[in-house]
């Protein structure tokens, strides 16, 4: 478990005294820049089978780990012929599968990485059919 300050792991229980939750570190690496790639985003958020990702490359390597460095789930050169603001990261046993998105009411309350590695919370998003515009709200929060 994580005893540091890490954004989404720590908060206030009933009595006041901090709870750790479990967390996963999410590493996304552009792999086409440079001879070993380029940071895209690092962050860490409580765990979850799926983190919606913002503004990703047309390709991305990304590493999930957990509080021991361990590699829970793992995808390399992932890329979708779909062009969207938006995908999901779905971690399926140890591998990663992306799926580009217009997100929907299921994605509200979902955990969202942004290009640099800041996590927030998903709470809200619109866009027109047409996919001309969109609107999208975020919550960050240095606890759980």
């Amino acid at each position: 478990m994580l005893r540091h300050f890490q954004p989404l792991t720590h908060f206030l229980g009933l009595a006041g005294y901090a709870v750790t939750v479990a967390a996963y570190t999410w590493d996304l690496r552009n792999p086409d820049g440079g001879m070993l790639g380029l940071e895209f985003a690092r962050g860490i958020a409580a765990q979850t089978d799926c983190m919606l990702a913002h503004s990703l490359p047309e390709r991305v390597d990304v590493t999930v780990t957990d509080e021991a460095s361990h590699v829970v789930a793992k995808g390399e050169a992932l890329s979708s012929d779909a062009s969207r603001p938006m995908a999901r990261l779905w971690v399926r046993g140890d591998r990663i599968e992306r799926e580009n998105v217009w997100p929907d009411d299921s994605d509200v309350g979902r955990p969202v990485i942004l290009p640099g590695g800041e996590v927030g919370i998903l709470c809200s998003w619109w866009n027109a059919d047409d996919g001309s515009e969109w609107r999208w709200q975020v919550e960050f929060s240095n606890s759980a």
